[in-house]
């Protein structure tokens, strides 16, 4: 659909000289175009102070220069039936023209009199007006034209028409200076849509079959129901029922909940089966704040019978009932190739807030920043970010209590730490759940290697990563056109057990001394979905029992 901002004029007059009528979306990233047109000009009355008026003769000469290249453009436009003659043509162009002068020298005075919904048949008018209530705070016209915009996009975000078109009209003639705002909206011809697709989770190593089923606008207030099914090649799977409300309510905010029943299997790493039926509500979804809360009836199962001794303590049956709150910032250019910017996220989790005595009740606090310095040359620039967590249970005798399994930090994965966003997590060259705690789990014969000992990944309660990357363009047109750029990077990560007492243990030179560390090189291919790379990883330390090897790598990963 072609973006733009159109301006017709008409008989009724206003404070800016006529009707402004807006009939495309101006939801483009893009400066919008504007094209003004005035219908019967002759019949405006000349004692009108605001409306147009050629400055010029210069003005007029430039116009006439271009009189013949839009004559056939504006002849065809028509306004209450009348096609418009060259002498109109020529009139619009110079009252646009003066409108132009006068939006560049300063605000030109309006006040929104009304909003009128047009167009939809099923969704409830204040559902709509919610949306677009920032044109009725606008004073001028160019905060009206900004406003416009921004209602535009909040209506197509609710993902429930096909299109949305805004017109911003004459008010009444008895009140000089004002304008109507009318959305004339489309609703989905087809309100149920699907998708089904593979996903492949580099960072597990394992790949997925997934759909889903939405139906949209029931009930007539913007609503959205879903259902969801996936199923990993690792045994794991998720069926999952969500709704969206967007004003539930009155609310300024979002409001969605979801019934879920999942499989995690970690048994490849930590020796344990999650089985969870849950409920989450997101009570506030809004630009920089998010807050949700999340009961669950979760099992943790063996089915191996290996388990090491912390893993085996932990299985069984629990109640989760948390509350999650996270603020998060972000003014970088890209997701997957900041080039400058930065971000900041931090999550603050509390577990334990139902008075079942068999509740999970803990602390959890994550915290994310990121930066990224342009270079100026060849597209280059430095990113660097830094990452920590926390997490300790809480209640009575806490300090002697393990912190649970789920909950703890797990570091690696095969993903890039720059679209990483949210805590501490990957670390390039090291394998999912690859570093860290670990403890043995039942003795297991190995043929090739005699009696061994494999082993648990238990996580850590607190965690710290660090990384830098310089990315660059390749001095080749054709990679450059395609976003192929190279990088070299560097990152160092830790973690440490702090419950059941072992905090006494814990020391801060010995924390650093035990930092896990990597360097590379690669070339990066962006898409619109994801991230490829191919690396090369040395790993320049490491500690006992941890999964990490210096090599060639391809690695995906998502913002």
């Amino acid at each position: 659909m072609q973006q733009g901002i159109r301006f017709i004029h008409k008989n009724n007059e206003n404070a800016f000289g006529g009707a402004v009528k807006l009939i495309s979306p101006i939801c483009s990233s893009h400066p919008p175009q504007l094209h003004f047109l005035m219908a019967n000009p002759a019949e405006t009355p000349e004692s009108n102070p605001s409306t147009p008026k050629l400055e010029s003769e210069d003005d007029r000469e430039e116009i006439n220069g271009d009189e013949e290249e839009e004559e056939e453009e504006y002849e065809e436009e028509e306004d209450d039936g009348k096609p418009q003659t060259r002498e109109d043509a020529i009139a619009s162009r110079i009252q646009a023209e003066s409108l132009f002068r006068r939006m560049r020298a300063a605000p030109v005075p309006v006040r929104v009199h009304d909003v009128i919904v047009k167009g939809n048949e099923k969704t409830k008018d204040h559902v709509i007006e919610a949306e677009v209530d920032v044109v009725r705070e606008a004073t001028t016209l160019q905060e009206l034209l900004k406003a416009s915009k921004v209602a535009n996009f909040n209506l197509q975000a609710l993902d429930i028409f096909d299109s949305v078109k805004i017109t911003i009209d004459s008010g009444p003639p008895e009140l000089p200076g004002t304008t109507n705002v009318v959305i004339h909206v489309v609703e989905s011809k087809s309100p149920i849509t699907g998708q089904i697709g593979t996903f492949t989770k580099a960072e597990a190593r394992s790949s997925s079959l997934e759909g889903s089923l939405k139906y949209k606008n029931i009930f007539g207030y913007g609503d959205i129901w879903d259902g969801s099914l996936a199923y990993g090649c690792d045994h794991s799977a998720e069926v999952g029922l969500g709704m969206y409300l967007p004003r539930f309510r009155g609310r300024p905010t979002p409001f969605t909940s979801r019934v879920y029943l999942s499989t995690q299997d970690w048994l490849k790493f930590s020796s344990y089966k999650e089985r969870a039926l849950g409920l989450s509500l997101g009570l506030i979804a809004s630009k920089y704040h998010e807050l949700v809360y999340t009961t669950a009836w979760r099992n943790l199962i063996d089915p191996s019978q290996m388990a090491s001794t912390s893993i085996r303590r932990q299985l069984g049956h629990n109640l989760v009932s948390a509350l999650k709150y996270t603020f998060k910032f972000d003014k970088r250019n890209s997701p997957l190739r900041p080039t400058k910017g930065y971000s900041f996220i931090t999550t603050s989790q509390i577990g334990g807030i139902a008075p079942d005595s068999r509740t999970l009740r803990f602390l959890r606090q994550e915290v994310d920043l990121r930066y990224a310095v342009p270079l100026g040359f060849y597209r280059a620039a430095l990113n660097f970010g830094v990452s920590g967590g926390i997490t300790f249970p809480w209640g009575s005798g806490y300090k002697s209590r393990a912190s649970y399994v789920p909950e703890r930090f797990f570091l690696g994965g095969n993903i890039s730490p720059v679209c990483s966003l949210g805590g501490p997590s990957a670390l390039w060259g090291f394998k999912t759940r690859g570093l860290g705690p670990n403890e043995p789990r039942r003795e297991v014969q190995d043929e090739e290697n005699g009696g061994t000992y494999e082993r648990d990944f238990v996580g850590g309660d607190v965690a710290v990563t660090a990384f830098a990357d310089l990315s660059f363009d390749f001095p080749v047109k054709w990679f450059r056109d395609r976003g192929i750029h190279g990088h070299v990077f560097a990152c160092a990560g830790n973690m440490a057990e702090l419950s059941e007492n072992k905090y006494r243990n814990f020391s801060g030179p010995k924390f650093l001394e035990t930092f896990r560390s990597s360097v590379g090189a690669g070339i990066v291919v962006p898409t619109s979905l994801f991230r490829m790379e191919l690396n090369y990883c040395h790993i320049l330390k490491k500690q006992e029992h941890d999964r990490a090897k210096s090599g060639l790598f391809m690695t995906f990963s998502t913002s």
